[in-house]
Order: structure tokens, then sequence, then C-alpha cells
């Protein structure tokens, strides 16, 4: 382990730090990353890549050679770094309430590993004031850190690229701690964004949330139509074609990962469950399932059938399965169908079978997830259903 770190990562390993990480390895600086899992800091100590991100694999065997980059679960290599990035993040809780605890947790855990002097950067989304209270707390602990936050604002998978070409918001309490992390992060973007610690956290979730409602709309719109008999991509179609005023209008689909729903979420506790838009996105969105089901059942007589379900991560051309809506259309499917079988392109699972073992062996197809492999299957005329707009997958 070297001397000293310029930067280290407190979970590093994962989709948020580890890009970080490399991208500012690239830049020449110093950097450890620390993690609780072994199997993906052994992969990448290996120069494997713990899962799907664009660029990330040539980028990591570059770097290795070069000795700027540490994986380790030793949290002693905090005490040798100038700088500290925290990616951990407010979850919500099973009343889907903000766990506010989640990210203190962390930091007590690491206490004793932080010192005078340090610059401390929170990096994922946080719940509106966390950064605040963090600040406290370590003034409470004695510790002279330079908190900041400076919120990730990239899509997973693509990550590398984002940062290079998004602006990076950086807002602190202290001078010092501006003016440095201004200071590594214009080493890795084009452009910097200073703010109040409040307005970086409402940045983070209100773009978060309205996409989160945007595809609400799209949803909404989708299942008004199907429900009528009307196909909704011809409409779609006409909205869209060459019309400036509907640019960027997103496609149906299910909207879900560990980002939208949690983050409107946490607007709406902060709103004191004022956010009306926020819950009604929520209804639409998670009720997705339950009208493809629906539509399903309205065709076909599931009972004795077995249904097989393309795709079980979050989005397209993913690994991610978290928060997938494809597992609870799984859940709804098995009450309703006689066997339900699972396939994915990206994402291994002991209980999963091949898209060809599925197709051969269902009586219904469900696209869960449009990934690109799916568009070109021949589906041997059984009936195949989606949500998705996209073309070979109905």
């Amino acid at each position: 382990m070297q001397d000293m770190f310029d930067i280290s990562i407190i979970g590093g390993c994962g989709h948020v730090g580890f890009p970080l990480g490399l991208s500012f390895a690239k830049a020449g600086f110093s950097v450890g990353l620390l993690d609780v899992n072994q199997k993906a800091i052994d992969q990448i100590n290996q120069g494997q890549v713990p899962f799907k991100e664009e660029g990330a694999e040539a980028l990591l065997k570059e770097i290795l050679p070069k000795k700027k980059l540490t994986c380790t679960n030793d949290p002693k290599i905090l005490l040798k770094s100038k700088c500290v990035i925290l990616v951990t993040g407010t979850p919500l809780d099973e009343y889907l309430n903000p766990k506010l605890n989640a990210i203190t947790k962390v930091i007590e855990e690491y206490l004793p590993y932080f010192k005078d002097g340090q610059l401390i950067i929170l990096r994922s989304t946080i719940y509106p004031k966390t950064s605040q209270k963090i600040d406290q707390y370590f003034k409470s602990k004695n510790l002279n850190v330079h908190l900041t936050f400076c919120p990730e604002r990239v899509t997973e998978g693509y990550a590398l690229s984002e940062i290079k070409n998004i602006p990076q918001i950086v807002s602190g309490f202290s001078p010092e701690g501006i003016e440095r992390a201004s200071a590594l992060f214009s080493k890795i973007t084009k452009k910097i964004i200073h703010m109040q610690p409040l307005e970086a956290e409402l940045v983070k979730l209100f773009s978060n949330a309205y996409r989160y409602i945007h595809f609400g709309i799209s949803n909404q719109f989708y299942m008004l139509a199907e429900e009528h008999g009307v196909d909704f991509g011809n409409i779609y179609h006409a909205m869209t074609d060459e019309y400036p005023r509907m640019k960027g209008f997103p496609r149906p689909g299910f909207t879900a990962g560990p980002c939208l729903l949690k983050d409107t979420m946490q607007l709406c506790s902060f709103s004191q469950d004022h956010f009306h838009l926020g819950h009604a996105a929520r209804l639409v969105n998670e009720h997705m399932p339950i009208h493809l089901v629906n539509q399903m059942k309205s065709k076909i007589s599931l009972e004795d059938k077995t249904v097989g379900i393309l795709g079980m991560t979050f989005k397209p051309e993913s690994d991610d399965p978290r928060e997938s809506l494809s597992y609870k259309l799984k859940h709804l499917l098995e009450m309703e169908a006689k066997h339900v079988l699972c396939s994915d392109e990206y994402m291994k699972h002991e209980n999963f079978c091949s898209k060809e073992n599925l197709i051969e062996s269902s009586d219904v197809i469900v696209i869960g997830t449009p990934h690109e492999a799916y568009q070109t299957l021949d589906f041997k005329n059984l009936p195949v259903f989606s949500v998705w707009l996209q073309p070979s997958c109905s």
C-alpha cells in the first residue's frame, strides 16, 4: 500500500465510486478504493470490472500498471489520504421514508480514520440538509475537516464519459473546502458550478424527480391508450415526429432503478407529503407491471401456461437488477401462471436460463427489459407482450 493518497473513496468499488476513482487516477491522482465487497476488490485488482461500465475495462488495465489505483478493504487507507469521498447516499425504509442515519453510521464506523485538515466530499444523493448535519457532526467530534457536497450526476453505465462532459456541482461549508474540491474536479471535468449545500442537494433530487415524473406522464398516456384499444406507438410517433415541443418526450416502459423512485420519495418526505406530483408518478409507474399482467390476462388464460420473462435488469443494456420492476412482474405472474421462467443478457443467476431455452420452454413471452439482443430473436410464433416501444419486441 502506498504511503500517501491524494484521494480515497469509501464505497469505491460500486457504480458511483469506481468510475470516479478511475477518472481521478487517469488524471494523475493517486487513488484508493475502500470497500467491503471482497469479490469486487479482487476483480478490480486483477483488472476486471465488476459491472457493466462503458470504457472501464480498458481504462483499468491502463491505470493498474501505473500504480495510481489501490483497491482494499483496509480502512487505514483513509489516514493516508488528503481527501476522502463518501458515496453512501440516503436509502429508503420499508415505508418509503429516508433512513437519515444510514450515512452517519458509515461515518461513525470510519471515524477513527478521519483526521484534521482532510477534505471530505459527500458524493451520493442525500436528503436535504443532511450535509449540514454531517458538518455539525464532525464539529461535535472536534474534527477540523473541510466538508463539501458534490453530487454525482451521471447515467449508470456511461459514467466515465459523463464525468468529463457534465458540469460538476461543488458546495461546501468552508472556503478552503470549496476551493480544494473545485481544484480536484477541474482536473476531470470541463465546468464547475458553485452552489450552497441545500441548493446542491435539491438540484440532484429535483433532477431525478423530474425524470421520474416525465416517465410517469408517458406511462399514463400509454395505459390510457391501451385501455381504449389504441396503438400508443402510432400516437407517440405522431407526437414526436418533427414536432419540436415534444422533443425529449420519453417512451413508456418500466421506470425503476436505485435512484428515481428513491429520490422522488425523499422529496415527498421533505415536503411533508405535499409533493403530489411525486406521489402521482409513483402510482402510475409502479402500476405498469400490473397493467401488463392485466393486458395478458385479457387475451390469454395464464393458469396452465409457462410464462418467460426476458430481461430482469432495471434498464436496457445494464447488468444492474436493483429495484427492477421485472421482479414485481415476476411475482405477479407467479400468482397467475403455472410457471415463470427468467433470463437476462447481462445478469447471471442460478435460477435463470438462456434466452433460447426460455423461448423453447415457454407458452408466452414477456419483455421485462428490452435488451438489444432481443430485437432479432425468433419467438417461434409465441405471443409476446411488452410495454416498451421497441422495434421487433412485439
